[in-house]
């Protein structure tokens, strides 16, 4: 297997991710785009999101992750037994999600479902591509506006496979602006993919809540 040729890691400082929320159980960030979510395996990567919140508030403990390139709403529990509750809510699909993407030209129709399964790439890692033995995943879409030649579209998958967003705009024909994967990564200075919200049971309490963070100003 070939690796995909990777970009040196140059993430933005710690002030740019912002914490939204917290309380006894979780805590709540909005991720700046070019930011590891958890560290990787070399030492220069372990700078990430888990570790300026961890440094910022105390330990935090994983929950989901984000692209690297993907901005948006994530949350961290603070304790164990948050932890597991949360897990099994984004396990289960009783999270609900939605993203912000600016593609390549004008869907037609506007609205819809990305029904399309997902695999690995054998030959290149962390590529994936749509496979008809791959795993399920779905995707509903919202165009929001339009100009003449690019989108902002919501989205609201209901599987949370790898690069499912990107692959599935790719196959509808309106690939992300700023994919380096399976796009023009010239095209925009960023992958123009952000976490909108999230909305879920508090994993204390059990009562349901919701949290956005902003949409970034280069959007549409």
């Amino acid at each position: 297997m070939t690796p995909f040729p990777m970009s040196p890691y140059a993430p933005p400082d710690a002030d740019a991710l912002v914490t939204l929320y917290e309380d006894g159980a979780m805590i709540i960030a909005d991720k700046p785009a070019g930011l590891l979510s958890v560290p990787g395996r070399a030492p220069e990567k372990a700078f990430c999101a888990a570790s300026i919140l961890s440094e910022r508030h105390g330990a935090v403990l994983t929950v989901h992750r984000l692209d690297m390139d993907t901005s948006g709403i994530m949350v961290f529990a603070r304790t164990k037994v948050a932890q597991s509750s949360l897990s099994r809510a984004f396990q289960e699909r009783k999270v609900t999600k939605a993203y912000l993407a600016m593609v390549e030209g004008r869907p037609s129709p506007a609205s819809g479902t990305i029904d399309l399964p997902i695999a690995a790439h054998s030959l290149q890692r962390p590529l994936r591509h749509i496979a008809e033995d791959g795993r399920p995943a779905i995707t509903h879409f919202e165009t929001l506006k339009s100009t003449s030649d690019k989108s902002l579209i919501q989205l609201t998958p209901e599987t949370g496979r790898s690069h499912q967003l990107r692959l599935h705009l790719k196959a509808l024909g309106h690939p992300i602006l700023g994919d380096r994967f399976y796009g023009d990564g010239e095209s925009a200075k960023r992958l123009m993919l952000h976490a909108l919200n999230l909305r879920f049971r508090h994993p204390e309490s059990g009562q349901h809540v919701h949290f956005t963070a902003p949409k970034p100003d280069c959007f549409l």
